[in-house]
């Protein structure tokens, strides 16, 4: 066995251990994340190398952006190294008795690693980290997103909820008349042509005069009926125009982003066979890509069902056994992205074969019989036997090969 170095991280900061072969610790302190300390730490490793021939184990557990800089360091300098997620960290490391510091978690992690065989982390190409980097600021955008659509819900309840029924309201018009009439009096005080004109400017897509003239009568019968709880003068008027914009902004924010992606992922080979499933377009391509990774590094499609946290969890104990149930242990974001897809699918089935589809209907009948949720899963199960087989053997969708298979 080789020399063993691990790592506790924190913020900013790590506690270093140093284990020979005969689990001897040689070695420990405290290291700041500088380039100081991580030119030192380089003099540390190149001196085990030249005095036993052959690089140390490392190990340390992924702690989100803490992490980071010294996953860095060990790719920028070719070390290999085990990245231990935190929930493989705190089982192998678990013990009997309870006394958790940051220099005891570094000892422990040092001490299993003699016993334990881990997996080396493999560096995948730089295009996935910005790829899930870009994926999760959309999802933070989506989450931002359904916070303001809720409010400005809320304020145009109070200053004219008309607005709501005459648009549709994700629309680009509806956003555009809800910042210029955000009160039923303000449309009052301009005549039908006026707001017809602004109607024809304040939209994206083609709109002709006609349905624009339909849509300011529409919306001068609304404003005559409407009885508004505030005036035009009051703050709430204010407040639907901020949060409209704010609306505009992070619609225009999640293109961008999934324009960025869409461009990054045109040089991978997988991207093209994502898109041949039905179902499947760029929007949700890329974010796949981007919450799988690089799918080739799996073994099989079982540890892809893993690591989107859809595997069975059974507990059985004497003559109890509980219902299976998934284990939910993966990626979140992946998982919620996988069932969105299924529903998609299900929902757009009049246009195109898919044998996603058919397997969920045949779920659904006797003597399966199964429910909603049940059937969806074991679609999504499907969908990502089916990814790692198109990926692994480079191959389009043909539903005449997956319906056969």
């Amino acid at each position: 066995m080789k020399h063993v170095i691990a790592f506790d991280i924190s913020m900013g900061k790590s506690y270093m251990v140093v284990y020979n072969a005969l689990k001897k610790c040689e070695l420990e302190k405290e290291i700041e994340h500088t380039r100081p300390e991580f030119a030192a730490l380089k003099l540390l490793i190149g001196d085990i190398i030249d005095g036993y021939g052959e690089q140390p184990h490392i190990v340390f557990e992924a702690t989100g952006v803490y992490s980071r800089p010294l996953e860095r360091f060990m790719q920028e300098n070719g070390y290999r190294y085990c990245l231990l997620n935190p929930l493989e960290a705190k089982l192998q490391c678990d013990t009997l008795r309870i006394h958790k510091t940051d220099r005891s978690d570094a000892h422990q992690l040092a001490l299993t690693h003699f016993t334990n065989n881990r997996r080396v982390k493999i560096n995948s190409c730089d295009v996935y980290t910005q790829l899930k980097a870009l994926s999760r600021h959309y999802s933070e955008l989506d989450d931002e997103l359904s916070v303001v659509r809720s409010r400005m819900h809320k304020v145009i309840q109070v200053t004219f909820p008309e607005l709501e029924r005459i648009f549709t309201s994700k629309s680009e018009l509806f956003l555009n008349v809800a910042q210029l009439f955000p009160h039923p009096d303000i449309v009052l005080s301009y005549s039908k042509t006026i707001i017809k004109n602004r109607i024809i400017a304040n939209t994206n897509k083609r709109i002709s005069a006609k349905i624009a003239e339909e849509k300011a009568v529409e919306l001068l019968k609304a404003a005559e009926q409407s009885y508004p709880a505030v005036s035009s003068t009051d703050v709430f008027c204010d407040q639907v125009i901020v949060y409209a914009k704010r609306y505009q902004e992070l619609l225009h924010q999640k293109e961008q982003c999934i324009d960025k992606m869409a461009t990054l992922a045109e040089g991978l080979e997988e991207y093209s066979l994502l898109l041949s499933i039905p179902g499947i377009a760029t929007n949700t391509a890329v974010r796949l890509l981007a919450e799988i990774g690089d799918i080739r590094r799996f073994d099989n499609h079982k540890q892809l069902n893993a690591f989107a946290g859809i595997d069975i969890r059974r507990y059985q104990s004497g003559k109890f056994i509980a219902k299976d149930k998934i284990n939910k242990r993966g990626n979140k974001h992946l998982r919620k992205l996988l069932y969105i897809v299924i529903q998609n699918m299900i929902r757009l089935r009049r246009f195109g074969q898919n044998h996603f589809v058919d397997y969920y209907d045949k779920l659904k009948k006797q003597p399966y019989n199964k429910c909603h949720k049940v059937a969806s899963i074991a679609c999504v199960n499907k969908l990502l036997k089916t990814i790692f087989f198109l990926v692994t053997h480079n191959m389009n969708y043909e539903y005449r090969l997956a319906a056969n298979s």
